[in-house]
C-alpha cells in the first residue's frame, strides 16, 4: 500500500456497539474502508480522511471510544495468520491487555470531566533488610514446624 494510506483502530471501551459506530463512520466519508471488528472498527484510507472519520466518531462518546494507529494494513502478509501457520496475530495479546484497561481509563476520564482531583498517594517506603530477614526466618520456622 502507498505510504499515505494508513489504518487506525477505533476501540470501544464498553456500552457502544461496533455496528452503531460503523454506521456513524460511514456517514462521515466514503473515501475510507471501514471494517467492523470485535473490539470496534478498523478505518483504512488516506491519512486526512481517516483522521476526519475517527475524529467524528470519537465525538459520539469521547470517554469510551479510543483510537490507535495500526502499524500494518489489513491483509498484510507479515500479520496474516494464514501465512504464519495460525495462532493469534502478533500484537493481539497486547491489544487485549489494552482493551481490558479501557473501562478504568473511561471512568477516570469521566471523573476528570467532573472536576475530580488526583489522589495523592503516600510515599512508599522500603522495608528495612533486617526486618525482612526476620519475617523470612519466622515464616520458614512456621513451615518447618519449629
Amino acid at each position: 500500500m502507498p505510504e499515505d494510506i494508513i489504518t487506525k483502530m477505533v476501540v470501544i471501551a464498553e456500552s457502544e456497539l461496533p455496528s452503531d459506530i460503523a454506521i456513524s463512520a460511514y456517514k462521515v466519508s466514503s473515501d475510507v474502508t471501514i471494517k467492523e471488528t470485535c473490539y470496534g472498527l478498523m478505518v483504512t484510507g488516506k491519512r486526512e480522511e481517516v483522521d476526519k472519520v475517527v475524529n467524528e466518531v470519537r465525538k459520539l462518546n469521547p470517554t469510551k471510544i479510543f483510537v490507535k494507529e495500526r502499524g500494518f494494513p489489513p491483509g498484510d502478509e507479515r500479520r496474516c495468520r494464514a501465512n504464519r501457520g495460525g495462532g493469534p496475530r502478533p500484537g493481539f495479546h497486547q491489544l487485549k491487555n489494552e482493551i481490558d484497561l479501557l473501562p478504568d481509563i473511561s471512568k477516570g476520564l469521566v471523573l476528570v470531566e467532573r472536576g475530580s482531583k488526583p489522589v495523592t498517594l503516600p510515599e512508599e517506603k522500603n522495608l528495612p533488610v533486617d526486618i525482612f530477614k526476620k519475617i523470612i526466618e519466622e515464616e520458614t520456622a512456621k513451615i518447618k514446624g519449629e
